[in-house]
């Protein structure tokens, strides 16, 4: 239910869908009016995910079968760009989830949040819930810092279900957001599922979001860099170069990736 003529672009084998604020909107007025009983998956992510995409069959599997998988950060959007097309932006997880927000305040829609501390929930909670008063906030749960039971397991989704969501947003960071998302969706009752990394923090006020001005010159990452240091510098310095060379083999024709 994604609109047929949304552009995409190939980053190391994988197509990236290149959509704005917009077209996300449709998209998930869609999936929540549907009624063929389907949970969705979208997968939001930067470089990050797209280098794990190249390297871990799994999440490749995952990210590939998403109904909608959207740029976060700015690499995809930068080889659009060098490739001719134009109005192709970033479509933050913020600014994603803040869209359905202002959409569920004109049509009372729903969400659950599933990820973060108790204490960023309740946050998150209060003030989503002051600005966006006609939208329903249908539960939160903050899971333990390990893996769940099956019974655990099967509770969180009874209690979900019952809660009856149109949204799950998950904040578990990639890419356990999204391997979590893919193997609960057949079970959960949502229209959708979606993964938005640390957006819960955003959104509580606990996590200072990067300024727009330098998130749209592609400098989102040292920016975070900065402010989590030792959260962050293996992902940016490390894998960074390694998803930049990779992509440069890809764009020279020097190695075809699938």
């Amino acid at each position: 239910m994604v609109e047929s003529l949304v552009k995409s672009v190939r980053v190391l084998g994988s197509d990236v869908q290149l959509v704005d604020l917009a077209c996300i909107r449709r998209t998930l007025d869609a999936w929540v009016r549907s009624e063929d009983g389907v949970c969705r998956q979208m997968i939001v992510t930067g470089f990050h995910g797209l280098y794990r995409a190249h390297w871990d069959p799994v999440y490749r599997r995952i990210a590939r079968g998403a109904d909608l998988w959207v740029p976060d950060g700015i690499a995809p959007v930068a080889l659009a760009r060098l490739k001719g097309m134009r109005g192709v932006v970033r479509t933050p997880g913020q600014d994603i989830v803040r869209t359905f927000l202002r959409l569920a305040e004109e049509k009372g829609y729903s969400s659950y949040f599933y990820g973060d501390r108790e204490e960023v929930l309740q946050k998150m909670r209060l003030k989503v819930e002051r600005e966006y008063p006609r939208h329903r906030v249908a539960g939160t749960y903050s899971p333990p810092f390990r893996p769940l039971t099956e019974e655990e397991d099967r509770e969180i989704v009874e209690r979900i279900n019952a809660a009856r969501p149109d949204i799950v947003w998950v904040g578990l960071g990639m890419p356990k957001q999204d391997i979590w998302a893919y193997e609960h969706k057949g079970r959960l009752n949502a229209k959708a599922v979606i993964g938005v990394g640390a957006v819960f923090g955003f959104l509580a006020g606990t996590v200072r979001r990067c300024p727009d001005w330098i998130g749209n010159r592609g400098l989102e990452w040292l920016y975070r860099l900065c402010m989590e240091p030792r959260k962050l510098w293996r992902r940016d310095l490390i894998e960074g170069p390694c998803f930049l060379w990779h992509v440069m083999l890809e764009q020279l024709g020097i190695r075809k990736y699938e």
